[in-house]
C-alpha cells in the first residue's frame, strides 16, 4: 500500500491493466452481483431528491422497483446500496440499449443535462473499491471475473486501472490528488 494524503492506495492500481470493454460484457456489472451499487447516505438522498427528473429514463420493472422499495436499501451485510429490480436482478437504475448492453440510467439523465449527479461514485469508480479506515480511505483493485474482457482490453492498451479512472479519482480526491498521483506513479515504476 501506498500512503498518499488521506488515501491508501494498492499498488494494484498502478500493476492492473483495465479498460471497459462493454461491447464483450455487455454491462454486466450493473446486473451480476448480490446487491445493489454501495452508496453514500448523501446520494441515497440525492438521488431521492432527483428521481422525479430521472425517472423518465428508467424502463418500467426499474420504476416498479423503486416506487416499491425506494432509490436504496440496506443489503444482507447492512451496506446502504441502490435497489434492485425484483430484489435480486440488476441495478433498478438500469437501462439496456438496442445492442443489449446494461447502461446507467443516472448518467444517461445526466449526460442529457437533466441532472447534476452523474452516478454513484461506487459505480464510477469501479474496479476500485474504497474501504474507510480510520484516517484513511483504502484504495483497493476489485477483481471480478466478469470484468475478463476489461483486463484484456487494459493489457492490449496498455492502461493501468488509475489511468482508466483519471475522471473518477479527480472527482472523489481533487485535480491536485491526481496530479500527485501520477508523480507517485512514476517514482513507483522506477523503483
Amino acid at each position: 500500500m501506498i500512503e498518499h494524503r488521506n488515501t491508501l492506495i494498492s499498488e494494484d492500481l498502478f500493476e492492473k491493466r483495465f479498460v471497459c470493454d462493454l461491447n464483450a460484457c455487455k454491462g454486466a456489472c450493473c446486473v451480476a452481483g448480490e446487491s445493489g451499487a454501495p452508496l453514500e447516505q448523501e446520494e441515497a438522498d440525492l438521488l431521492k431528491e432527483l428521481w422525479p427528473r430521472i425517472k423518465p429514463y428508467i424502463p418500467e420493472k426499474g420504476q416498479q422497483a423503486i416506487e416499491a422499495h425506494g432509490v436504496s436499501e440496506i443489503d444482507d451485510d447492512g451496506d446502504l446500496v441502490t435497489t434492485l429490480v425484483e430484489g435480486r436482478k440488476e441495478c433498478a437504475f438500469t437501462v439496456f440499449d438496442e445492442r443489449g448492453i446494461a447502461l446507467c440510467g443516472v448518467e444517461k439523465a445526466w449526460k442529457d443535462g437533466a441532472i447534476p449527479f452523474r452516478k454513484p461514485l461506487s459505480c464510477h469508480l469501479y474496479p476500485i473499491r474504497v474501504v474507510k479506515l480510520a484516517e484513511h480511505d483504502g484504495l483497493n483493485y476489485h477483481k471480478w471475473p466478469i470484468c475478463k474482457p476489461a483486463c484484456a482490453c487494459g493489457a492490449k492498451l496498455d492502461v493501468p486501472v488509475y489511468r482508466f479512472l483519471k475522471d473518477a479519482l479527480i472527482r472523489a480526491y481533487g485535480e491536485d490528488w491526481y496530479v500527485e498521483l501520477e508523480e507517485i506513479q512514476e517514482a513507483w515504476s522506477k523503483r
